[in-house]
């Protein structure tokens, strides 16, 4: 990725790399914005979110060293799993973090249509699911997580994760059901 200065993730590292804190300072402008709204979709609350960014940022910084670019998005992709993993690690030690050990699958609902609700409102629905759901459903249409990985890195089986998913749809589906007939079908 390359900014207004035309400097690209690789010219940042490097720099960052030879102790230049004003390109880690840049690093941080360039996605603090978007690993922000990643952690969002996994945490709704304001000061947890601001504590696992800095958290995440912490632990980016002082791992800098040992990344290696791979390509053009590869630094984007690292952060982004060093933010969905310290996202991860919060909701797992939260009293609030729920048992993902249920694999009964229920009927999936018809996807509900959603073209005329808001994206912020889309996104509440989808902060206001319980922990367990809302990472799954994240994982695996966000991140693009198959059930197995998702079941990997949550230590769950994957009929569990398919499962949390499928719950996770149908309580979508209600409450957009819910969210339609209150300010669109009147």
């Amino acid at each position: 990725m390359t900014d207004k200065s035309g400097k690209s993730d690789k010219d940042l590292l490097e720099r960052i790399k030879n102790g230049d804190s004003g390109a880690m300072r840049m690093l941080y402008d360039r996605y603090v914005e978007y690993l922000s709204a990643v952690c969002a979709r996994y945490i709704p609350n304001e000061d947890d979110k601001k504590d696992i960014l800095q958290e995440s940022f912490i632990k980016i910084f002082s791992s800098i060293e040992k990344f290696e670019m791979r390509g053009e998005s590869s630094l984007k992709s690292w952060l982004l799993r060093i933010v969905i993993n310290e996202s991860l690690s919060f909701l797992k030690k939260s009293k609030d973090y729920l048992n993902l050990e249920q694999n009964e699958l229920l009927d999936t609902p018809e996807e509900p249509e959603i073209d005329e609700i808001p994206d912020d409102v889309i996104n509440d629905m989808i902060l206001s699911l319980p922990p367990g759901y809302r990472m799954v459903f994240n994982l695996y249409v966000f991140e693009e997580k198959s059930h197995k990985e998702i079941a990997e890195l949550l230590n769950i089986g994957a009929t569990s994760s398919a499962s949390q998913f499928s719950r996770a749809k149908a309580q979508l589906a209600k409450m957009i059901k819910e969210y339609r007939k209150k300010h669109i079908n009147d």
